[in-house]
C-alpha cells in the first residue's frame, strides 16, 4: 500500500504467521482470504452507504466503482485511486466522510483485484501503466465525470494520479498525492535505508532468504512484517478496510507479482525503472502531498514532486507512516478539507 507499492501491497502468501498486533495473530489460509474479500463489492457497514455502485465495460473487461454523494451536488468529486499495483478500494473508504461536507467521492476497484475483472493468466506485457491510465479515462467517462474531478492517489495510486496530471486532462481540477514516490529508483533505495534500521537479526534474515528465494518462510515474512508495522501501517490493531485489501491482494497477488515482485525489498518487476521526476513539470492543477513521519514513502521519494510541480503543498503527518488517513484520521481530514475548500 505504497502503500505498500511496489508501494502498497503487502503479498500474503498462502499460510503465514504474522507478528503480534498483525491480524488474528495466527496463520491465515487462502480459503479464509476469499471468505473475508470483498468479491462482491460491499463495504464495511461503519462507513456511509454509496449513492451507486455498479461496474462499467472496459474493453472486454469490467471495473467496479462505488459513488458516495451525489455526482451533481455542484462540486467535482474526488475521485480515488488506490494502491498496489493490485489492491482494492477498500482501506481508502474513510474518505467517503468527505461526502457529507458536499464532496462526492469516487472509489473503484482497478482491473485485476476486488470486484473488478480478475486475469491471473496475462503477462507483464498486459499489466502496463498505460493500461491503468486507459481504465481510468474510461470510468470518467462512463460516469459523466470528465469534464470536472479531482483526483486522490494513494501510494501507486498516487504515481498513477501523477502520470494521468502530466498529460493536462482538460477537467482536472486539482490532485492529492498520498504517500506515493516520485521514482522507483528512489523507492528502492529508501526501502533498503529503512530496512537497514530493523534489529540485525531480521535483517540477516531478509538476506538469508532472499539469496535463496524463499520468501514465503515464516522467518522472512516475520522479519518483512516487522518493517511494515514500521513503516506501513503503526495502527494497532489493523483496522477492518485495510483487513479487507490485504485479504483481497493475498488471494490475487498477479498485478502486484507482475509489476512490483515478491515485496518492497524486491522490485524486479515491470515498475523497476518507473519515474515521473523530469515529466511534473506539466502538472497544471493545483496538488496537495500528504506523508507520513515514519512511511516508506520518505520524504526523498516525495521531494522531486515537491520540487518540480509548479502549484504545491506538502504536509507530513507526524504520527503516521503509509496510511495517514487510518493512523491520524482527524488530522488526515482536517488537511483534505483545507486542501478541498482551497480548490473554490
Amino acid at each position: 500500500m505504497v502503500g505498500s507499492t511496489g508501494p502498497f501491497a503487502i503479498p500474503l502468501p498462502a499460510r503465514i504467521q504474522p507478528l503480534s498486533g498483525w491480524p488474528g495473530g495466527r496463520p491465515w489460509r487462502h480459503s479464509e482470504v476469499h471468505v473475508a474479500a470483498l468479491s462482491d463489492g460491499v463495504s464495511p457497514a461503519l462507513f456511509a452507504t454509496p449513492s451507486a455502485t455498479g461496474t462499467v465495460p472496459f474493453g472486454e473487461h469490467r471495473t467496479w466503482y462505488r459513488v458516495t454523494g451525489e455526482l451533481d451536488s455542484g462540486n467535482p468529486p474526488l475521485v480515488v485511486m488506490h494502491g498496489g499495483p493490485g489492491s482494492t478500494h477498500d482501506y481508502l473508504l474513510s474518505l467517503t466522510e468527505l461526502a457529507a461536507q458536499g464532496w462526492p467521492v469516487i472509489h473503484y476497484d482497478q482491473l485485476g483485484n476486488g470486484a473488478s475483472t480478475h486475469l491471473p493468466d496475462r503477462g507483464a506485457d498486459f499489466w502496463t501503466v498505460d493500461l491503468f491510465l486507459r481504465e481510468l479515462d474510461n470510468l470518467l467517462g462512463h460516469l459523466g465525470v470528465a469534464d470536472d474531478y479531482i483526483l486522490f492517489g494513494q501510494s501507486w495510486g498516487g504515481m498513477l494520479a501523477a502520470e494521468h496530471a502530466v498529460r493536462r486532462p482538460a477537467g482536472l481540477r486539482g490532485m492529492v498525492i498520498a504517500n506515493s514516490p516520485a521514482s522507483m529508483p528512489l523507492w528502492r533505495a529508501e526501502a533498503l535505508r529503512l530496512r537497514a534500521g530493523l534489529p540485525e537479526a531480521l535483517q540477516e534474515a531478509l538476506t538469508r532468504h532472499e539469496a535463496t528465494g524463499s520468501f514465503d518462510d515464516p522467518e522472512y515474512q516475520h522479519a518483512m512484517y516487522a518493517y511494515y508495522q514500521r513503516h506501513v501501517c503503526r495502527a494497532d490493531p489493523i483496522p477492518p478496510e485495510v483487513m479487507r485489501t490485504l485479504m483481497a491482494l493475498g488471494s490475487d497477488p498477479t498485478v502486484y507479482g507482475t509489476m512490483n515482485g515478491p515485496n518492497d525489498f524486491t522490485v524486479v518487476g515491470t515498475l523497476r525503472d518507473w519515474s515521473v521526476i523530469d515529466r511534473l513539470h506539466a502538472v497544471e492543477v493545483p496538488t496537495l502531498l500528504v506523508s507520513g513521519r515514519y512511511d516508506e514513502a520518505t520524504p526523498a521519494t516525495v521531494q522531486p514532486f515537491y520540487d518540480e510541480i509548479p502549484d504545491v503543498s506538502w504536509e507530513i503527518l507526524e504520527k503516521s507512516s503509509h496510511m495517514p488517513h487510518v493512523e491520524e484520521p482527524e488530522r488526515f481530514l482536517e488537511v483534505m478539507t483545507e486542501y478541498l475548500g482551497s480548490l473554490g
